[in-house]
């Protein structure tokens, strides 16, 4: 603005030089309140950066987060320190006695995490853990064992997974074949060489009879073998039985005893039944025959001649049926009672061969007994015989109580076959 209009106006240069001031000064003021809400806001995002950022963790402690994902996993897991302290080891490691305290107590491992902690490196191996290390599959168990490091601070992770049962199944299964081709052999190689000798002997009728007897012997123990076969593999997976029927042990006691009867009277072993009649369950009948009959081949097997063989059922309770066998045998150790259910497992392998089992009886007696809801188990003492019980689920088990079941009446009458073995003729009653 000139000074001739100001003077015309009638403003002062003092008047112009006030507003001016006045402006500035409001700027100014403006400034200083922009600047200072945007340091405010600049601590405030500061602040909350800060709270974000999780404090890094103390040297000698677990991430944060690493212990929920510990407590979710399947395999037996440590965690070792720096110095080769556990921080922590789950309850299935401390079980299997990897850990004790707060130290590993398997230098395998031990060493293993030191390497670990040494160069970085992931490292794997396969372990035994147990006192029975060296003695055989049965002691001990199997882990595959996996080490890494974990974090920054020395931390090393050790996880374990049991192999124990796949173990196991690995050693059935490489058993069983090796069984199986011996078991084969045996017959095969047997029948081959006697039919050489018939052929050498055809001049002479004595000797083509007596090695024809000694075919047919071998020719019924292949064919029981291969039967033996067929029907575990059967009844062993995981599948169920497609039907299954109202089944009377009455009716299954007589058929397999009367199977036994050619071997009984052998030796001369009576076989005898008692217990309740018109005892049901539902299953497969043939199987039931299989398993009762191969118990009762067993405890002929394995008893002297003149002695009793019983086959005996019961109620035990308002949902279950007992079938027993007890014979006057030669008993079993106790430190084998728990492997006679195993394939070809045998007692004593050359009075196995001696009465001509297949080592496959008892197994298929378990196999069928589970496949049928139940449950098989013995009782022997050496040279005071053997009780094997069946125990199946009852099929009518809605009457109370412990009340004798429908039919139930003294011991039947026995009668006497030819050939010395007895058995019971079962009392009429009604289904």
């Amino acid at each position: 603005m000139a000074w001739a209009d100001v003077a015309a106006h009638g403003a002062t240069p003092l008047t112009i030089r006030g507003v001016e001031v006045e402006i500035v000064a409001s700027l100014t003021g403006l400034a200083g309140l922009a600047i200072g809400l945007a340091t405010g806001l600049a601590v405030r995002v500061s602040e909350r950066a800060q709270r974000a950022v999780p404090p890094a963790a103390p040297v000698g402690a677990l991430p944060p987060g690493v212990a929920s994902v510990l407590s979710v996993l399947r395999s037996s897991a440590v965690v070792v320190d720096g110095e080769d302290r556990v921080l922590r080891a789950s309850s299935a490691a401390r079980a299997f006695g990897m850990v004790s305290g707060d130290r590993l107590v398997l230098d395998e491992l031990l060493a293993m995490a030191r390497l670990v902690r040494r160069d970085g490196e992931i490292r794997e191996t396969e372990i035994q853990v147990g006192p029975g290390r060296g003695r055989g599959r049965a002691d001990g168990r199997w882990f595959a064992v996996r080490v890494a490091p974990l974090g920054s601070h020395g931390l090393v992770l050790v996880l374990a997974e049991d192999l124990t049962e796949l173990r196991r199944t690995e050693a059935i299964r490489r058993d069983f074949v090796a069984n199986v081709s011996h078991e084969l052999k045996t017959p095969v190689g047997a029948l081959s060489l006697l039919a050489e000798t018939v052929e050498g002997a055809a001049d002479d009728p004595e000797a083509v009879r007596r090695f024809a007897g000694r075919m047919q012997h071998e020719s019924v123990r292949l064919t029981n073998l291969v039967q033996d076969l067929m029907t575990l593999s059967r009844i062993q997976g995981d599948e169920p039985l497609p039907e299954l029927h109202p089944v009377g042990l009455d009716e299954i006691t007589v058929e397999a005893m009367d199977r036994c009867q050619i071997k009984a009277a052998a030796k001369d072993i009576e076989l005898t039944t008692g217990g309740q009649d018109g005892l049901k369950v539902r299953g497969d009948e043939e199987l039931l025959i299989t398993a009762l009959r191969n118990l009762i081949d067993n405890a002929v097997a394995y008893s002297p001649e003149h002695t009793r063989v019983v086959v005996s059922t019961r109620r035990c309770d308002d949902r279950h049926v007992e079938i027993n066998v007890t014979d006057q045998g030669i008993g079993i150790p106790g430190g084998e009672v728990e492997r006679i259910f195993e394939r070809f497992y045998r007692v004593d392998p050359a009075r196995s061969r001696q009465t001509g089992g297949t080592g496959l009886g008892l197994a298929i007696v378990k196999h069928v007994t589970t496949k049928h809801g139940g449950e098989v188990t013995v009782w022997s003492k050496e040279g005071s015989g053997s009780t094997f019980t069946i125990r199946l689920p009852l099929l009518h088990s809605s009457a109370p109580g412990l009340a004798p079941a429908a039919g139930t009446s003294e011991p039947a009458p026995r009668i006497r076959p030819e050939g010395g073995a007895s058995i019971a003729r079962p009392a009429p009653h009604n289904p």
